[in-house]
């Protein structure tokens, strides 16, 4: 078979460097004549990978100094729970901006802890799907935070500028765009993102929380969920996911080979142009969101004849390109593009979305 590339939106593929490195050392990590997944997590050994992991993705994303980085269980979901629970006290309410289905859901679970507020920002432009201005967003000037998800993968979704909230406490999902591009840590109260799509593998979840929000969660709060005890123990309370942890240390130094974030957003940039431009210079096939919101990392896309929904995906399994097939909830076709997915990837999925266009016109 040709080259296979995984357009899954998650578990999304890792690069391959770094499962090349990862398979040459599985039995033997760091000559200790063990795995990496068989060391003590309070050994020196596995301490020292924790501390340069952290040290990697604070160089990444230039994070401040007072704020705290977690390395939790539980992914994106478990998150809908830990943060109203720690950020949510009883009387008070927060906003939750809605842009789609993983900040739908992110409502959902919030209203199990406290009073939550559902904000759609979602509007019409020719046909479109977009995102209003936050100039324009119906925010509660006393809200405990406002929750929002920069990057809705089902939908497509992106949001590119920061919210300004006016001193409430922003809080980002950012399982879906996390170092994909430049962001200032510092305009958010929190972030936490599931490491399964821009990070490593599932069962890893990083928060990233300012250290003045420590400390104010319910009692009722599992103390897994629980942001101060886990910064007060360096995310080692308990036994972490400690094989993804080091997967996403790789993936750290990955990203720093290549120049850090700002090559890997050029790079994203580019692997999206190419995919949006042949998409609206065809009329084979559609976009449904409006360029202002366009996602770089997930891309769906419509036939105009849904008819060949199902002989596009075969074909496009043969020819090597997995995954493809849009979310149940909003069907169609969706490519996911992560950092991991090398722009040869989107031209093969676009020169076969060229012959298939030819072959059933």
């Amino acid at each position: 078979m040709s080259e296979v590339f995984n357009f899954c939106a998650g578990p999304a593929m890792l690069p391959k460097p770094v499962m090349q490195r990862a398979q040459s050392e599985f039995l033997n990590w760091n000559d200790s004549g063990c795995s990496v997944m068989e060391l003590s997590h309070r050994g020196p050994e596995f301490m020292a990978l924790a501390s340069q992991a952290e040290q990697d993705l604070r160089d990444l994303m230039n994070i401040p100094d007072n704020y705290k980085v977690l390395f939790c269980h539980g992914g994106g979901r478990g998150q809908f729970s830990a943060v109203p629970l720690n950020l949510l006290p009883a009387g008070k309410s927060a906003d939750y901006i809605v842009t789609g289905s993983w900040s739908k859901a992110a409502v959902v679970e919030g209203e199990k802890f406290g009073r939550i507020r559902s904000v759609d920002v979602i509007t019409d432009i020719n046909g479109e799907k977009a995102v209003k201005p936050s100039s324009d967003w119906d925010l509660d000037p006393n809200a405990a935070y406002v929750h929002y998800c920069p990057n809705e993968t089902v939908d497509g979704i992106e949001i590119f500028e920061v919210p300004q909230t006016n001193g409430v406490p922003l809080v980002a999902d950012m399982s879906s765009t996390i170092l994909s591009r430049q962001i200032d840590v510092s305009q958010f109260a929190l972030i936490y993102a599931g490491a399964q799509k821009n990070i490593g593998p599932s069962g890893l979840t990083i928060v990233i929380v300012r250290e003045d929000l420590l400390g104010q969660h319910a009692k009722a709060t599992p103390v897994i969920m629980d942001y101060e005890k886990t910064a007060n123990f360096e995310s080692m309370f308990n036994t972490p996911p400690t094989y993804a942890w080091y997967l996403a240390s790789l993936v750290f130094q990955w990203l720093k080979s290549l120049g850090g974030v700002p090559a890997i957003e050029q790079h994203n940039q580019d692997k999206a142009q190419l995919l949006y431009d042949y998409i609206d210079a065809s009329a084979f096939y559609q976009s449904r969101i409006n360029k202002s919101n366009r996602s770089l990392m997930n891309v769906p896309f419509y036939l105009t004849d849904e008819d060949l929904n199902q002989r596009f995906l075969s074909e496009a399994k043969d020819a090597g390109l997995l995954a493809l097939k849009g979310h149940r909830m909003v069907g169609g076709m969706r490519a996911s593009i992560y950092n991991a997915m090398p722009i040869e990837g989107v031209q093969a999925l676009v020169d076969f979305m060229k012959q298939f266009a030819a072959e059933n016109a």
